[in-house]
């Protein structure tokens, strides 16, 4: 069985023009793109909008990416600005009836598709409940924060690919990291203050 090809040797045939190999790659990396996107967006409806955006770039930058990153380093950069210019269109958008801040629902839970219906199920599951409170807990961090965290603690990128994708220095980075992973755990602490159980993060969302 002849193994998968790696990202160099599909970003090569796709830049020759191979369909099948650009298929393989956008869909290699799809899910974790989503996965960013849906982090910093907050919502699942932005963060399909900001990842088929993303897609499309990568598709029309991918003649011009010259391997001095990683394809994923630079594809998580690419799905980092498409999130983060949706959020900026949705700054700018009228607002429906009932959502408050960073689109939030009500008092303070995410603006995600899947929290109202998780909330009116009785007894949802560990996993959901604290899903949704680190989701409302990123919501409220700045989104230079809330990039830096997302990308070191659920893309688990080095602090240098952190500075690369983010275009900022190293110790930026850090200091991003620090604040909004302190910032972090006191949305989730003031939470469990509300009558939720403590869900403080040791070190990672």
């Amino acid at each position: 069985m002849t193994p998968p090809a790696d990202d160099a040797a599909l970003v090569a045939a796709a830049q020759a023009g191979d369909r099948a190999a650009l298929e393989a790659l956008l869909r290699r990396h799809q899910d974790r793109l989503y996965a960013v996107c849906r982090r910093l967006t907050g919502n699942e409806a932005d963060a399909a909008d900001a990842c088929q955006d993303a897609l499309i770039a990568i598709v029309r930058a991918l003649p011009r990416f010259d391997g001095r990153a990683a394809f994923g380093t630079w594809a998580y950069r690419i799905a980092t600005n498409a999130a983060l210019d949706e959020l900026r269109r949705r700054r700018r958008r009228p607002e429906p009836a009932g959502t408050v801040g960073d689109g939030t629902v009500g008092d303070g839970a995410v603006g995600d598709g899947a929290a109202p219906e998780a909330a009116s199920r009785p007894g949802p599951t560990a996993a959901v409940d604290a899903r949704l409170d680190v989701d409302a807990a990123l919501a409220g961090l700045p989104p230079e924060f809330r990039a830096a965290v997302v990308l070191r603690d659920l893309c688990d990128l080095s602090y240098d690919e952190i500075a690369e994708v983010l275009d900022i220095p190293p110790g930026t980075v850090r200091s991003r990291i620090a604040r909004g992973r302190a910032a972090l755990a006191d949305a989730l602490d003031a939470g469990r203050n509300r009558g939720g159980p403590s869900r403080r993060p040791s070190r990672r969302p």
